[in-house]
């Protein structure tokens, strides 16, 4: 699945890799199923939103790697993994309720940090978790 060759993925690689990383995202979710919904709705808007020239194959291998290395023991990857999917989830459940202004305020400020950590987190690993 590796892309060398500088020029844009073909319609097959990207829908593989969409079905890769959704294969071993929940395997390292062990299919539970907020975390599984989440998986899903977060990946496909990641695809659907996304273009072709997003598309990178290296931090892709990347990520599918450290999903594998998530699902294969209860190490550092499955709790980093499991901590950002439910950080996702409560972040679209609170977004659905109804908060005081202020609070919401509050709770936006702790996710710009949270996505400036992320983006942080997926340079320094050449991933694509978001």
């Amino acid at each position: 699945m590796v892309h060398l060759d500088g020029m844009t993925p073909t319609a097959k690689e990207i829908i593989q890799s969409y079905r890769q990383l959704y294969r071993h995202g929940l395997q390292a979710v062990q299919y539970s199923s907020p975390a599984r919904h989440t998986l899903k709705d977060r990946l496909r808007r990641a695809y659907r939103n996304g273009t072709a020239a997003d598309f990178d194959a290296e931090k892709i291998e990347n990520t599918i790697q450290f999903l594998s290395n998530a699902a294969k023991e209860k190490g550092m990857e499955h709790r980093i993994v499991k901590n950002l999917l439910h950080a996702w989830w409560w972040e679209r459940y609170l977004r659905s309720s109804l908060q005081k202004p202020e609070i919401s305020q509050i709770r936006e400020t702790a996710y710009r940090h949270f996505y400036i950590t992320l983006k942080a987190f997926n340079d320094s690993m050449s991933m694509c978790l978001r």
